[in-house]
């Protein structure tokens, strides 16, 4: 082959990449390695080991694809190719991350960061920090994903390399997704397939198109949704990308799921199915099975089977173990966990949230321990997180501060060394209460004044619910969480979290803050109308635990958690919306007056009849 033959080749091997033409790529790769001008042009010969790499990668052989890439990255360190060297680190770096483990992701991407910076190649430069952005967003690190990004974005745009910015854009979306910052996320998104359009990059416009659409659904505006995957759907078609088909038809199978649509999202979960089988796409499979999976345990569905449900739940996780997909074993043990309630088998289902907690601590803790390790000493972040490592272990052992985190009687069984916690309740009443008009407030009020305001608002409810026997878990942003019956048995937990639910309005309604002139000019308060509540309780069974090594956090889960942040999602401004198991549990009491709301559409749970709670007449 001469050197012009050589590089079509390799051209040529690049589009069956492109197309998720992975079978004929892998098989063209294995072909052009065998050439004796492919392995004495070493530069070419790395090249087409990263690609089969690649290769297997994108099939979830990731032993294999670790297998090529550092052959490739061998080769790269022979010949002194530093370019070719932090493409090799790159993607390494990249399988790693497939399989959870963000310790050695952070390493490979970290070094080839350090030579990009030797060699001043600016490009290399931003796709390392956005790939270490990668790291601390899987690892829930948002603010240092942002920070990351951010970099990677301001580089990229100062060399111009819009298929970067697009990129980096799209990755500062997600965490903003994952803040629920829904706003932003959209901007973000939509400034990504602006650029992608911009410069005909089609493969890239399908990205945030999806991402889009995953907005859309998140704010359950359904048709949306549709309307977006489906156009991702029809551009990866047009492109042949088989990975990105799947994964719409997957997510378009999702949605008419939460639209409990079951036969037709089982449709597109065996088509999904169906397209990974055939590129050989395991993670893709795994994340299939568990899908279907999802669809036979829904009580709901016409095709309810649990029988089947377990099949494909099992299915996952051999699959998911074998391919070494962390995230896919959690999310099943969730799933297994949701199973075995359903078949009131209480102690299995126990067992599997252990596990799912257990591998949710190994994932982000002894990571996220693991990852400061690796950067030089002068490096920022590295002084970052040994002070938070350090800072956080201060905190851990003073046990009098340690009460003020955690419920008494779980601080009593830490102190006594009993770890893991975690605990299952066949009874207990969740309460979920936000502000009404928060966001407005956020957007006027300056940041100091905002927090006081908020630690006045939520001292007063801790006064309350604590009144009535009732443990706050946690506040999430302007919303209030408190549960009864859980850290401490309380008898008629229904009646005391309802009499707490009423006072909690009375209260807030009568309630005025003062906020000290020290902070700040308050002018800003004429602009706002009265703050609100409004509130939603369920009872049900609950599962309880620590969660984090050198943070702890005690939290619940459970279908009751999940139905009473919907009552409250659905309720109105100085409201309480309940559930009818809520409501039928404090029906004969006269203190209590309950209105029929009628049936309303729930997300995730179709149908509900619910009420409005108000005090006896």
């Amino acid at each position: 082959m001469t050197p012009e033959e050589i590089k079509q080749a390799i051209e040529q091997l690049d589009n069956l990449l492109n197309t998720s033409l992975y079978q004929d790529a892998k098989a063209f790769a294995y072909e052009l390695l065998e050439n004796r001008a492919i392995q004495e042009d070493l530069e070419s010969h790395a090249r087409v080991y990263n690609i089969l790499g690649i290769v297997y990668h994108n099939l979830s052989v990731y032993p294999k694809a670790l297998e090529y890439h550092t052959k490739a990255l061998h080769i790269n360190e022979e010949i002194g190719n530093k370019k070719g060297i932090t493409i090799n680190l790159i993607s390494i770096g990249n399988a790693y991350l497939s399989f959870s483990d963000y310790f050695n992701a952070l390493e490979y991407y970290s070094k080839s960061l350090q030579i990009d910076e030797e060699i001043g190649n600016k490009k290399g430069v931003a796709s390392s920090l956005g790939n270490i952005g990668l790291v601390y967003y899987y690892l829930s690190d948002y603010a240092m994903a942002l920070e990351y990004n951010s970099k990677s974005l301001q580089i990229d745009e100062e060399i111009g390399n819009k298929k970067g910015v697009a990129s980096s854009l799209g990755n500062i979306g997600l965490v903003y997704f994952n803040l629920s910052d829904y706003p932003k996320a959209l901007e973000y998104f939509s400034k990504a397939l602006h650029i992608c359009e911009e410069i005909g990059n089609k493969k890239g416009i399908a990205t945030p198109l999806g991402n889009i659409a995953l907005v859309y659904h998140n704010l359950s505006e359904y048709p949306k949704a549709l309307e977006y995957f489906s156009k991702a759907l029809h551009i990866c078609e047009e492109i042949g990308n088989k990975k990105g088909i799947a994964n719409n038809l997957m997510h378009i199978g999702v949605v008419y799921f939460n639209l409990s649509e079951y036969p037709k999202a089982l449709k597109n979960y065996f088509k999904t199915l169906q397209i990974n089988e055939e590129i050989g796409n395991k993670k893709g499979i795994a994340v299939s099975f568990g899908n279907i999976g999802v669809v036979y345990s829904t009580k709901e569905s016409s095709l309810y089977d649990l029988k089947k449900a377990e099949e494909y739940f099992q299915k996952t996780l051999v699959l998911a173990e074998e391919i070494g997909a962390r995230d896919i074993i959690k999310e099943t043990y969730e799933n297994l966990h949701k199973l075995r309630h359903k078949e009131k088998q209480f102690e299995e289902a126990l067992e599997y949230k252990l596990k799912q907690i257990a591998l949710e601590k190994e994932i982000q803790s002894e990571d996220a321990k693991n990852k400061a390790q690796q950067f030089d000493s002068e490096r920022k972040i590295a002084e970052r997180e040994k002070q938070f490592a350090f800072e956080q272990g201060r905190l851990l052992e003073r046990e009098s501060i340690l009460r003020n985190i955690l419920p008494d009687s779980v601080t009593d069984r830490l102190v006594k060394g009993e770890n893991p916690i975690a605990d299952h309740f066949d009874s207990a009443s969740v309460l979920f209460m936000d502000l009404v008009g928060f966001t407005t407030l956020a957007s006027i009020a300056p940041p100091k004044q905002l927090v006081y305001l908020l630690d006045a608002i939520f001292q007063k409810a801790d006064e309350v619910v604590e009144t009535f026997g009732l443990e706050k878990i946690k506040t999430i942003g302007d919303g209030y969480l408190a549960v009864a019956n859980v850290t401490s048995p309380l008898e008629h937990h229904q009646n005391a979290s309802a009499l707490a639910s009423l006072q909690l309005l009375e209260t807030m309604r009568d309630f005025t803050v003062n906020i000290p002139s020290d902070l700040g000019d308050t002018n800003w308060i004429k602009e706002m109308n009265d703050i609100e509540i409004r509130i939603g309780i369920h009872t049900g069974e609950v599962v309880a635990g620590i969660i984090g090594k050198h943070k702890y956090t005690y939290d619940l889960w459970g279908d009751a958690v999940n139905i009473a942040s919907r009552m409250e999602s659905n309720s109105e401004a100085g409201r309480i919306h309940i559930s009818e198991q809520f409501a039928k549990s404090i029906e004969k009491h006269p203190e209590f007056t309950l209105i029929p709301r009628g049936e309303i559409t729930i997300k995730g749970k179709g149908t509900m009849n619910t009420f409005w709670l108000e005090k006896g007449k």
